[in-house]
C-alpha cells in the first residue's frame, strides 16, 4: 500500500481536486459521515479503495454525483424515482437502481443496478463538479468499524495511507437512507437512516 505525507486542506483546495484526477483516494465531510472519495471511472481509484477499506472486491461504491449530475445517464428511471429525487434530491438518500448498459467497471462491478446519492453539503457538491466526474463515496472507516465524522477522527485512523483530508465533521452521525428501486415497479427498505421509510412510500404510487 502506497504512503503519504497527509495534508489536511478545504474543499476549494486545487491539490485535492488533481489528486481524485489522478486517481488518488482522499476523504472529507458529508452531511451524514464522513466519507472516502475516488474517481467512479477509475479501476485504479477503485483498487486503491478497496484496499484501504479492507472492503469485499465484489461489494459495490455507491457513486455520488455533483450540482451537474444526470440520473439518466447512469440508470432507468420512472415517475415514482423522479417523484423521490425531485423531493429528497440533493440529501441524504441513496437510490439503488437499474443501471444502464456500459458503464465503467468500478461504478457496478458488471452488475445491474447501481447506488446513487447527490450529497446535501454544497461545497462537496461543487468539489465534485471541480473533479469533473462522479465520485465513489462510502463512509471513511475500515469495513465493519464504525463510521468517522471528523477530519481529526479521518487523520488519527488514515494518516500516511490518503494524500488530503478535506477538514471539518459530518453535521450527522447518522447514514443516509438506502431504497431500492431497481426493479421498477416497487421501493424496499435497505437500510434506515435519515430520511424515513414512511415518508418515502408515500411518495410512491
Amino acid at each position: 500500500m502506497e504512503t503519504y505525507e497527509t495534508k489536511l486542506v478545504s474543499f476549494s483546495s486545487e491539490e485535492a481536486i488533481k489528486s481524485v484526477q489522478n486517481e488518488e483516494v482522499i476523504a472529507f465531510p458529508t452531511e451524514t459521515v464522513f466519507g472516502f472519495g475516488a474517481l467512479a471511472s477509475s479501476l485504479l481509484a477503485y483498487r486503491r479503495l478497496v484496499e484501504i477499506k479492507h472492503r469485499p472486491p465484489l461489494k459495490p461504491f455507491t457513486l455520488m454525483g455533483g450540482n451537474k449530475f444526470n440520473f439518466s445517464h447512469y440508470a432507468y428511471l420512472n415517475q415514482n424515482i423522479i417523484r423521490l429525487i425531485n423531493t429528497y434530491v440533493p440529501g441524504p438518500l441513496t437510490l439503488i437502481l437499474k443501471a444502464k448498459e456500459n458503464l465503467p467497471y468500478p461504478m457496478t462491478l458488471n452488475g445491474e443496478t447501481i447506488g446513487i446519492r447527490i450529497s446535501g453539503d454544497e461545497k462537496l457538491r461543487n468539489f465534485i463538479d471541480q473533479v469533473g466526474c462522479p465520485l465513489l463515496v462510502p463512509s471513511c472507516n475500515i469495513s465493519s468499524e464504525p463510521p468517522l465524522i471528523s477530519s481529526s477522527q479521518a487523520y488519527a485512523k488514515f494518516k500516511g495511507l490518503l494524500p488530503y483530508i478535506i477538514e471539518g465533521e459530518a453535521t450527522s452521525d447518522v447514514p443516509s437512507t438506502i431504497i431500492d428501486c431497481s426493479k421498477l415497479d416497487d421501493v424496499k427498505l435497505i437500510r434506515q437512516g435519515e430520511i424515513p421509510f414512511e415518508s418515502i412510500k408515500e411518495l410512491w404510487r
